[in-house]
Formats: C-alpha cells, structure tokens, sequence
C-alpha cells in the first residue's frame, strides 16, 4: 500500500498533463481555423473532449489558454527554424556568422507565411494579449540568439563593431516589424519579396568596408 501513493500521484500528474496538452492541442486547432473571437469554451472543450471544469482548472479563461497556444506556436516555430539554419551551417561551412544571419532573417520571413503562425502570432496575438506579448516572446525566443550571432560577426570582421545590445533591440524590431507587414498585406508573395529585399538591403549597410 505505501508503493500504491507515488504510482496514483504519478498517474494523477501525467492524467493533467494530458489533459492540459489536450486543451492546448484543441484550441491551436480552432484558433488557427476560426480565429478567436468566432471559437466558444465549449468549441474547445468538446474537441478536446475534456471538461469545462478542466479548461478552467489549467486556465483562467479563453485568453489564458489562447497564450499559451501562442506561445507553443512561438516556440515550435523557433525550434524549426533552429534546426534549419543548424542543418544549413553543418552543410556550408564556409557559411561566416554574417552570412548564416543574413540567410536566417530571410528563413524567417517564409515562415511567416505559415498560416497557422501567421494567424495565431502575427495577427490575433497582438490583438488578444497587447503588443507586449510579441515583445516578450522575441525576448524568449530570438534576442540571446541574435546577439551571440552578432558578436561572432563582429570578431570575425563581417560587421562593424558596434554596441551589440542597441543593435541587437534594433535588428528585432526591425524584423518583428517586417514580419507583421507581411501577415497583414493582401498580396503577401509580392510583400514578402519587397521586404526581404528591403531587409537586406538594411543589413548590406552594417558591413565592414575595405579601409
């Protein structure tokens, strides 16, 4: 019997954990097809089949549960793009810091395109949750990365040695604002192409000229 309490407190967790991945799975789903305001408590528990006492024990409310589907989506999308750049270097080594940056940024728009991403992050987010959330989640999940690739490309000469914390502020920006403009164009092929080309266009002028 004193074995039974840590094998049923076990099973309890992994029961919640389960249940919480059910809630978040099903409203990324629906967030995704309907948008927010058009999906109801009772849309996402009956996908999930779980409880509405369920839904409100692991969220406070819709709101609640819709960051932390913005957040999945933030951070799945992170991890992809990680995974490519990684696969990319690993296949050019001659890739400098710059270059692998330059290449990333573009990598990064294409995924903007991703409607899911796209609905979920770029568009009802910031509408849902405030500007702020955007702030936070490049916080989380671009700026300690790009600062790193920023002073690799310093110390190898690609770029001019600047202040890389303003630099690294501005570079995020400049690209969570690149970002947004594509998700809201009506012709998103022909924005993508204009800001990516913009975009690099703005990174050809921090690199270092022959003296």
């Amino acid at each position: 019997m004193e074995r039974a309490e840590p094998t049923r407190g076990r099973r309890k967790a992994e029961h919640m954990a389960d249940t919480r991945e059910a809630l978040v799975a099903a409203g990324a789903t629906l967030f995704a097809s309907r948008g927010y305001a058009a999906t109801g408590t009772e849309d996402i528990v009956s996908s999930a089949r779980v409880t509405r006492g369920a839904l409100y024990h692991h969220f406070s409310d819709k709101a609640d549960l819709f960051r932390a589907v913005m957040e999945r989506s933030a951070r799945d999308m992170a991890q992809r793009l990680i995974e490519q750049e990684t696969a990319r270097a690993e296949a050019h080594p001659e890739y400098d810091a710059w270059t692998t940056l330059r290449l990333g940024f573009q990598s990064f728009l294409d995924a903007c395109a991703d409607p899911s991403f796209q609905r979920i992050v770029l568009i009802e987010g910031p509408a849902v949750l405030g500007h702020s959330i955007w702030d936070s989640l490049v916080d989380q999940h671009g700026y300690v990365l790009l600062a790193e690739v920023l002073t690799k490309a310093m110390q190898e000469g690609s770029i001019d040695a600047l202040a890389v914390q303003p630099l690294t502020r501005m570079l995020a920006a400049l690209i969570s604002e690149a970002s947004l403009y594509i998700a809201r164009a009506q012709d998103q092929a022909r924005a993508r192409e204009e800001t990516g080309d913009a975009l690099d266009r703005i990174l050809a002028g921090l690199e270092r000229r022959p003296a």
